[in-house]
């Protein structure tokens, strides 16, 4: 599983894809969550600016980010 590890108290959606290197693109990011393809702990997220936290866990094409302080 990869992480990403928190510089503040949160990063958004499409940020956390970039950063994991699940996208290579903010506009890849936006079309991958609005097409329902992205999951945060199980459920499926359409929001690209979903703030995350600690402890979250992002699912894209079978791959998981978990998102660490």
């Amino acid at each position: 599983m990869e992480t990403v590890v928190l510089r503040d108290e949160f990063i958004k959606l499409g940020q956390a894809l970039k950063a994991a290197g699940l996208v290579e693109s903010g506009s890849e990011a936006k079309e991958v969550i609005l097409d329902g393809l992205v999951t945060v702990n199980g459920e499926v997220i359409l929001q690209r600016g979903k703030k995350l936290y600690d402890g979250d866990v992002v699912s894209y094409q079978g791959q998981q980010v978990s998102i660490v302080k």
